[in-house]
């Protein structure tokens, strides 16, 4: 049975800590200390020094709950009661929708974090018996979400040193994948091979560099990297399409892009000799199918990347040469 309400008046509407605590379901410590951080209005206190409190208490106090029920930091809830949210000081719900929007972020990112690891206990626990131990060393070695710095850095060591800072930037932006945010045990697995491919003590410039990579006198890596990532945008519309390899603008601009750098003209001639080139050159396969991996989705086709791209236009090139040779 509700109790009857409190008439109005000096006494009616002053209740004490326990009274308040009971009316608004908390406990008598949650009262105390939000009361004792300046939270709550007082009425005044009782000869004996005991405090009172009024109706706007109780929905100051019902504020608070809603709030940290929410997750929000005191400090936040103090900001908001100092800018008068609780008591029509935010018409417009700004001062709330900004509290909102920053919890948002931060929950995703929660979010984010639970869903790695959630993939990577499963990369361990359906793992073949004789694999767990090593993917348990695999994974265990990423953050949730992981991060992206070492695949960078493994990149600014692999890349000519001439680039314009931009157009390195824009190259490592391409070349490193974004961990997707709700990951498969495989891409999980796969982003932990990567991190353990770039971190290995043979990675980033220690590894043999191709001849595109020359510093010679009157060598462009410049004019090669930014032409050949316009190459690589035509050729994964292509891919896109299912279009096997063949000659057209996408390998047009490959090839013009590796004239471009050594400063010769795009001929027949210069194209063999480019698809001898680029056979002999070291590869990094492994680091593109992990990044392929990755990035594709668990069904359907596989997602074009930098590295597979130029397979497909040097297949190309390849063909086309064949083709003049024979």
């Amino acid at each position: 049975m509700c109790a009857a309400p409190h008439p109005a008046g000096d006494e009616g509407d002053r209740w004490s800590i326990g009274e308040l605590a009971e009316r608004a379901g908390v406990t008598v410590k949650t009262v105390r200390f939000y009361s004792d951080r300046g939270l709550l209005p007082e009425g005044a206190r009782t000869s004996g020094g005991h405090r009172r409190f009024g109706v706007d208490a109780l929905g100051r106090l019902r504020f608070i709950r809603a709030l940290r029920a929410l997750d929000v930091p005191v400090p936040e809830v103090r900001r908001l009661i100092e800018s008068g949210v609780d008591s029509g000081g935010d018409a417009d719900g700004a001062a709330l929708a900004e509290v909102a929007d920053r919890r948002l972020v931060e929950v995703g990112g929660r979010l984010a974090a639970l869903r790695w690891r959630e993939a990577a206990l499963r990369v361990v626990a359906t793992g073949p018996a004789e694999e767990r131990a090593e993917r348990l060393l695999l994974v265990g070695a990423l953050a949730s979400p992981p991060s992206t710095a070492p695949l960078a850095r493994f990149w600014r060591g692999w890349l000519p040193p001439r680039l314009p800072a931009r157009l390195r930037s824009a190259v490592v932006e391409q070349a490193v994948p974004e961990p997707p945010d709700d990951p498969s045990p495989a891409q999980v697995l796969a982003f932990a091979r990567l991190h353990a491919f770039v971190s290995a003590p043979c990675g980033g410039g220690a590894l043999p560099q191709p001849a595109a990579h020359s510093t010679a006198e009157g060598y462009r890596p410049a004019v090669l990297y930014a032409g050949l990532t316009e190459a690589y945008g035509l050729a994964a519309a292509e891919m896109r399409a299912g279009r096997g390899p063949h000659a057209g603008g996408a390998l047009d601009c490959f090839a013009a892009a590796y004239a471009g750098a050594r400063g010769v003209r795009d001929t027949a001639d210069f194209r063999r000799a480019l698809a001898g080139r680029l056979t002999a050159d070291p590869r990094i396969d492994r680091y593109w199918e992990l990044v392929t991996e990755v990035v594709s989705p668990p069904s359907g086709p596989p997602v074009p990347v930098p590295g597979t791209l130029h397979d497909w236009l040097l297949a190309a090139l390849r063909a086309e040469t064949a083709r003049g040779a024979g």
